[in-house]
């Protein structure tokens, strides 16, 4: 949602400045984490997005680089995990909310719960690899999770690449 006020002039010499108030939501910050996705696709990279949110600001995003870095590790999760940490100067990210296009693998979710991170948004659900395939419980306690959210989209840029590769 943006609000906008229109500059005002009057015979006075009082002025109402024009601003713009952008609120930021869910569904805002899934569409950065897609478009990260996108850049990985673009890169030949599997299309997996991710951006770190703290105090209603980006700090970090991230997309796959396994293939770039020849690393089976370098997940977005884990690439988006560590610029967080060093940007807030600490390990814990449970003031922040990671918005990622595809469920986490149990790897990245190992991390996201040694990160604590506060909150986890993702889109499209991982039958095959995803941590709920194994136990939702290996997240943090404290941590929130909601699912689902621009799901469709996820799923069809991850349908799109495997179909354009096989």
């Amino acid at each position: 949602m943006v609000v906008h006020v229109l500059s005002v002039g009057s015979n006075s010499g009082y002025y109402l400045w024009a601003m713009a108030i952008e609120v930021q939501t869910d569904e805002y910050f899934m569409r950065q984490a897609l478009m990260e996705a996108e850049k990985a696709y673009e890169e030949g990279e599997i299309p997996v997005g991710v951006v770190v949110v703290c105090a209603g600001r980006i700090i970090a995003r991230a997309h796959n680089l396994t293939e770039r870095l020849n690393d089976v590790t370098a997940h977005a999760e884990m690439q988006a995990i560590t610029a967080a940490a060093d940007f807030l100067g600490g390990k814990y990210l449970n003031q922040c909310t990671m918005y990622v296009s595809l469920e986490p693998c149990i790897m990245c979710a190992g991390a996201i719960a040694w990160a604590q991170v506060g909150r986890l948004v993702f889109g499209a659900y991982d039958h095959k690899k995803g941590y709920t395939t194994v136990s939702e419980a290996i997240l943090h306690p404290k941590t929130e999770l909601t699912s689902g959210l621009f799901g469709t989209e996820s799923a069809d840029l991850l349908k799109r690449f495997f179909a354009e590769r096989r």
